[in-house]
């Protein structure tokens, strides 16, 4: 019977335990380079199986917010290098998160107040983020309106997250999450309800919606060892103005079948819906599979008995508990983390919580 304190496999990667640390967007990367305190953040909290970064641009035009890293420029990739340096002396496993939001962004935030770009020209309604306001100060602001992508920028996309990943090697990262979920582009051209496209990279036909993010998954792959790649997915998490579609079911299932025949290192998954979805999907993806949703101890290891997943992720517990696994397998006492401090810079509520 597996314990969430086992060690475990992950394709020739030996993770100490299946404890795997949420990305968390903390905004403490001033100028988008990571600062030395985020090197002993993820340092402190290296007693996770795996740690997954923060959300992390491929390029310029992938942000969407203040305060997030990127991934992109020799001081970027040299803040990264501190980082990984600093897990990988405390016996910690490290990935990087690449991100490339899409239409969830402003024009402040875009090289020459460019528009943000997208599947189709749709704004996200209703979605905020941390950019600049008309008098230059930060601010929360409403996602500008896109534009869509014609071919030529959907290779640079492709090419972006080919760079990153590369980058990520020469930072000593581990591996890399390419991030499909949550709203961000990968999932504007998945998404039938958003993606009414008219070429080979939209409308009704599943392999069309999905052609961008396997596409991008397959140049990785090739670049720097299937082995080394990770999937993150939110199949019906209703973010950023995304929305149920005809098929949706359908579509997630195709690209988890899609990733399993590929053989990356994992699928991370939430918002699986019921409970017969997410045991379709267990099905469909035959790799190992990295679940987020909310879990404790109990539930993990529940979760892991009854095989629905590999690896429990866990998020906001390790805000407070940088020995959170430590404290999970005696029963220790978990401390709880300062919401005001969950973002921002600065060292308070970052680094200076202590270990029981």
């Amino acid at each position: 019977m597996p314990s969430l304190f086992d060690s475990y496999d992950l394709s020739g990667l030996r993770l100490s335990n299946r404890v795997v640390m949420a990305p968390m967007t903390r905004a403490r990367a001033i100028d988008t380079i990571p600062q030395e305190h985020a090197a002993v953040y993820y340092a402190q909290r290296a007693g996770a199986g795996l740690i997954i970064t923060e959300s992390t641009q491929v390029s310029s035009q992938g942000r969407g917010y203040l305060c997030t890293p990127g991934i992109h420029t020799p001081e970027q990739i040299a803040g990264w290098k501190r980082t990984t340096d600093a897990v990988h002396r405390a016996g910690g496993r490290i990935f990087v998160q690449l991100w490339h939001v899409g239409r969830v962004s402003h024009t402040s935030l875009q090289e020459f107040g460019q528009a943000p770009v997208s599947a189709v020209a749709v704004r996200a309604a209703g979605t905020m983020v941390q950019a600049y306001d008309a008098e230059g100060k930060p601010a929360q602001v409403g996602a500008s309106e896109p534009v869509a992508l014609e071919i030529a920028g959907i290779q640079r996309v492709v090419a972006d997250f080919l760079g990153a990943a590369r980058n990520a090697m020469s930072a000593g990262f581990d591996g890399v999450e390419i991030h499909a979920g949550n709203g961000y582009l990968f999932e504007q051209f998945i998404n039938g309800g958003l993606n009414t496209r008219d070429d080979r990279y939209g409308g009704a036909s599943i392999d069309n919606r999905l052609r961008l993010l396997l596409e991008t998954v397959d140049a990785v792959a090739e670049a720097i060892g299937k082995e080394r790649v990770g999937v993150r997915v939110s199949p019906f998490a209703r973010l950023s103005d995304l929305h149920a579609f005809s098929g949706e079911e359908d579509t997630w299932l195709a690209l988890a079948e899609a990733l399993s025949k590929r053989g990356l290192a994992y699928i991370h998954a939430s918002h699986l819906g019921t409970p017969e979805f997410q045991q379709a999907f267990r099905e469909a993806y035959r790799g190992t599979l990295i679940m987020a949703g909310g879990f404790t101890a109990e539930t993990a290891q529940q979760a892991l008995e009854d095989g629905q997943i590999d690896l429990a992720v866990f998020g906001r517990p390790f805000i407070a508990n940088p020995d959170l696994v430590e404290r999970m397998r005696h029963s220790w006492p978990l401390a709880e983390a300062e919401r005001e401090a969950f973002y921002g810079v600065g060292t308070h509520g970052y680094i200076d919580y202590p270990p029981i």
